[in-house]
């Protein structure tokens, strides 16, 4: 039977997700409390839950706050947000701190316990909404690909290096005679400022010059 705790300030929120919780076909075992202090506080004498439930905007330690205690104690268990707030602020600090998915309490309770059996089987369950706007905070946050200038035909030889030919190799692959090769080679070089050919196919593969967008 999955162990669930539910942290909710909101009584009639709390006791009507307990309820739906605890009817069978899906039956969990579950325990609830209106702050992550008492929740805590239980884990200390009591076996860890497999997913909590747990709302944001509560009295005393705010949700957020309370993940990383919770997790301190309960490493393995999955932690699910389920609140009103869907500010990209919170959602963030919620993620990084540790939060297994994140739901609003605007979900039909049926998709909330697939999101619990998503959770305890490994999985990181979001509302799709949420899900696409982690997305796009996490692309902002990733390295802009730089632009050296190289042409299409720098291009097609700086893959070739990265591939590992060797030089023969790569003007046979490119179409380009040795001598040209040789030049579009040093062209190459003077653009990622580098002076060696070992060191232009580590930059290309430490910025990701040929990565996937």
């Amino acid at each position: 039977m999955p162990n669930v705790w539910i942290i909710e300030d909101n009584a009639t929120f709390r006791r009507g997700t307990e309820r739906a919780l605890t009817m069978k076909p899906h039956a969990h075992a579950v325990r609830s409390f209106g702050n992550c202090e008492d929740a805590i506080a239980a884990l200390e004498v009591a076996d860890a839950p497999q997913v909590i439930l747990l709302d944001v905007g509560l009295p005393g330690m705010d949700g957020i706050e309370g993940i990383g205690h919770l997790k301190s104690r309960a490493a393995g268990t999955s932690i699910l947000i389920l609140t009103v707030f869907e500010d990209d602020d919170k959602i963030f600090r919620a993620i990084c701190a540790g939060a297994s998915g994140y739901l609003l309490k605007s979900e039909p309770m049926a998709q909330v316990i697939t999101a619990i059996d998503q959770a305890i089987a490994g999985g990181s369950p979001m509302n799709p909404r949420i899900a696409t706007r982690v997305l796009a905070m996490f692309a902002k946050l990733a390295p802009a690909r730089k632009d050296y200038g190289l042409t299409d035909r720098e291009q097609a030889v700086l893959k070739c290096m990265v591939s590992g030919m060797a030089r023969k190799q790569i003007a046979d692959a490119t179409g380009l005679n040795p001598h040209t090769a040789d030049y579009v080679t040093r062209s190459i070089y003077r653009k990622l400022h580098v002076n060696c050919a070992t060191a232009a196919v580590s930059k290309a593969v430490a910025e990701r010059l040929f990565g996937e967008d």
